[in-house]
């Protein structure tokens, strides 16, 4: 069996090739020793493909390029597909000169031929080959061109080394590109009726330095709008009612001849706990089909290369920024996703930071929250907490960048992908990907949480007793003296805050469980306005839960993931009791 290792640059279409080589016969897991993603597949039972991290050369500072050096170097590949940008190819080739040095057969897949005849060039396949030596070979991978003629290319391996005009030995970055210049001002022809790209004409708007950030916050605000005025809310609101006033009461006309504990425990345990959560679908999956179409028409780097400038006063690139936004999905992901930062202190840094915007674990109970005490301002509550989020990761990075992460800051490469619009299948399955993993959590550790909630709050050491009795109410009274300068104290809010630890959606379903009945009409004699609000920033910013402490843990080391714990759980305080004081005065 012959093992090809696939190589090239972020945004280039490394995966979409690698998933169409391969197609479901691939596995992932991480590298020996290293977090970083490990993608292996079989095209057929003669090849294998090692799907590389993407990366833009083998200077060895990130992981990334760590892993692909070491890989090469190893030996194990016969031969290497490097995948490369065809409307961009003197950044793209850089590396291509780098992997020349191991002395590997390379086939050179140049993609988004396209989008470079679009852009007017003509690229002179053969010379390329032949000053490159390598094997060339053309495909248009979002449009499904070219791709048979790679397969049976692979299939055949008949490709051998191209003979070479240069031994690829440079002595620095600069004549490297002087190389490629040379070759590409021979190879690569440009036609004089060159038209601007529908790209570099919305580029004109989206990066102007005047319209940037107004249409930035315009495009996120119209999200909110379309999770909790248009689409999200309104479904979740019918969801409720299937559940409040058609289920529960269906239920209980079935239950009524079982015995009361039981009865208790599927409807006010079981349902008043998962059921509480679980109606909130449609706005989780409303907000991340709006963050997969960003993600997917290729805004997303924009949105980073926007706020680069905002970034730098945190001692962090704008490519920092992708892991926030990841982040707002969940933070597992975002503080993984910061392994592609190039430097130990922007990773850090960033992992620190990225539990502070705003997971969608939280979003149910801010849904409820603001629907219950700020009706026809849902959004605008929502939106304010997830500025405010974002507004103490930017100043609360100015005060590590001065402190505890003194060190130098680290060039900022991204690459801006061209718009395109998204496939209808792709946002489908992203969302329901999101939408997949909130049920399968409502189906096992809400679900847990629930009836542990119901027996601890039904029961104390002397069998079954009043809720006020039990022994949830003898912890929780004992932890909420902690809440009463936030304007929360009592101890069902401090239980459900200590659920929450478990995964933030625990915090509403515990609310079901021990209010019972209507969740709303019972927070409404527990909060007012300002309390509410108060509370809601305490859900956005104490400690995460254990998935990201653990997670943290196994990235970065006990000592942060402790220092992170300990740092929100103080300014989630903080900060709360100051919004609590500054709503009662504007209240």
């Amino acid at each position: 069996m012959k093992t090809a290792a696939l190589i090239g640059n972020p945004n280039v279409g490394k995966t979409s090739l690698f998933n169409s080589l391969t197609g479901s016969n691939q596995y992932v897991g991480n590298w020996a020793g290293v977090t970083v993603e490990k993608k292996e597949g079989f095209m057929n039972e003669d090849l294998k493909i090692v799907d590389l991290p993407g990366i833009y050369a083998m200077d060895t500072f990130s992981s990334e390029e760590k892993v692909a050096k070491e890989f090469l170097a190893s030996g194990e590949a016969d031969f290497i597909i490097n995948i490369v940008d065809a409307s961009n190819l003197e950044r793209n080739l850089y590396l291509t000169t780098q992997i020349k040095e191991y002395n590997t057969p390379i086939l050179l897949v140049l993609n988004m031929m396209d989008v470079a005849a679009a852009k007017g060039l003509e690229i002179d396949t053969e010379l390329l080959s032949r000053k490159l030596g390598v094997t060339v070979v053309t495909i248009s991978a979002s449009k499904g061109k070219g791709l048979d003629e790679l397969k049976s290319l692979l299939d055949r391996g008949d490709f051998l080394r191209v003979p070479i005009e240069n031994d690829f030995q440079f002595q620095d970055e600069r004549e490297a590109y002087d190389y490629i210049s040379g070759i590409l001002s021979a190879a690569v022809k440009k036609k004089d009726e060159h038209k601007r790209t529908n790209t570099e004409k919305i580029d004109k708007v989206a990066l102007n330095k005047f319209l940037a950030y107004p249409l930035f916050f315009l495009i996120l605000w119209l999200i909110f709008e379309l999770t909790f005025s248009w689409v999200g809310q309104p479904l979740a609101g019918y969801l409720s009612y299937l559940v409040d006033d058609v289920l529960v009461p269906a239920l209980g006309s079935l239950l009524s001849s079982s015995s009361p504990w039981f009865s208790s425990l599927i409807i006010d345990g079981i349902i008043g706990g998962v059921g509480s959560v679980i109606v909130f679908l449609p706005v989780i999956m409303t907000l991340f089909l709006g963050i997969s179409f960003l993600e997917d028409c290729g805004y997303m780097a924009r949105a980073a290369f926007i706020m680069d400038k905002a970034m730098r006063k945190m001692g962090l690139s704008g490519k920092a920024f992708i892991p926030m936004i990841v982040g707002f999905g969940c933070s597992v992901p975002g503080i993984m996703t910061a392994r592609t930062l190039e430097s130990e202190k922007d990773r850090k840094l960033t992992a620190l930071l990225v539990p502070l915007m705003s997971c969608n674990a939280r979003l149910p109970v801010y849904a409820l929250f603001a629907s219950v005490f700020f009706p026809g301002r849902e959004s605008a509550v929502v939106f304010s907490l997830y500025l405010l989020g974002i507004l103490l990761a930017f100043l609360l990075g100015m005060l590590f960048k001065r402190t505890i992460f003194k060190k130098d800051e680290e060039p900022f490469i991204i690459e801006l992908p061209e718009y395109k619009a998204p496939e209808l299948k792709n946002l489908m399955n992203h969302t329901w990907d999101k939408g997949k993993d909130f049920l399968k959590k409502a189906g096992t550790l809400i679900f847990s949480v629930s009836v542990v909630v119901w027996l601890l709050s039904n029961f104390n050491f002397g069998g079954m007793t009043d809720i006020n009795n039990s022994i949830l109410a003898s912890l929780g009274g004992f932890v909420s003296p902690v809440f009463a300068p936030l304007g929360f104290a009592s101890w069902q809010n401090a239980v459900s805050l200590i659920t929450g630890l478990m995964a933030k959606e625990v915090v509403l379903g515990t609310m079901g469980v021990i209010y019972g009945g209507s969740l709303a009409a019972a927070l409404q004699s527990q909060f007012t306005p300002a309390s509410a609000y108060s509370f809601l920033v305490f859900v956005l910013l104490y400690t995460p839960c254990v998935s990201v402490i653990a997670t943290m843990k196994k990235e970065f080391g006990s000592w942060l993931a402790a220092f992170s714990v300990t740092y929100q759980l103080v300014l989630a305080w903080i900060v709360s009791a100051l919004v609590y004081r500054i709503a009662l005065l504007v209240m």
